[in-house]
């Protein structure tokens, strides 16, 4: 109560006044208008940090810090600070929904699961010829499902190691330079 009062004081624009209140924000700071010379054509803004807080850990919002540099011309409001509180919190929400979904959809990244080729678009039709396949379900014969037992599984292959093959050798191995003639042209 006192403190409001006194902040209420300090705030009146007295023509004597060499300083005056424009503002507090929701840390807790007080920034201030004063005057150097009784002749200057602005006022001069500063911020006093709360002194409860080191001044290392102190921070001004964008708000304020655009009425320090005098990109705004009135103080902002401790309405609007809050707004802008709970549009930072609105937006960190928002954010955290779109990870979710993002992290729920599978990547490209991901390692491949084990599934059989699909053909190519482009030669469907060549690519079924190629199988031994019939091209239409007329064709087609019914069969006896096969077991898994049945079905070849493809072994794995040891890939090669490319760097093994590789000429040890490096090709500047054999370079010198020529000797040096003053006079001779290219």
């Amino acid at each position: 109560m006192v403190n409001s009062l006194w902040f209420q004081w300090k705030s009146l624009k007295l023509p004597w006044r060499k300083s005056r209140l424009a503002g507090v924000d929701l840390a807790g700071n007080t920034f201030w208008e004063y005057r150097d010379d009784p002749n200057a054509n602005r006022w001069r803004r500063m911020l006093k940090p709360d002194p409860n807080i080191h001044l290392s850990e102190v921070q001004v919002t964008p708000q304020w810090h655009q009425w320090l540099r005098y990109v705004r011309e009135h103080a902002p409001t401790v309405e609007e600070q809050q707004q802008d509180v709970a549009r930072q919190l609105q937006i960190k929400q928002l954010a955290r929904l779109a990870d979710e979904r993002w992290a729920s959809k599978p990547s490209y990244l991901d390692k491949p699961q084990t599934q059989n080729p699909i053909p190519s678009v482009g030669d469907v039709s060549g690519s079924l010829r190629s199988q031994n396949l019939p091209l239409s379900t007329q064709d087609a014969t019914p069969s006896q499902p096969e077991s898994p037992e049945s079905i070849p599984q493809p072994t794995p292959q040891k890939a090669a190691n490319p760097w093994a093959q590789a000429d040890r050798s490096n090709p500047g191995d054999s370079w010198q330079p020529s000797d040096w003639s003053p006079n001779s042209k290219r």
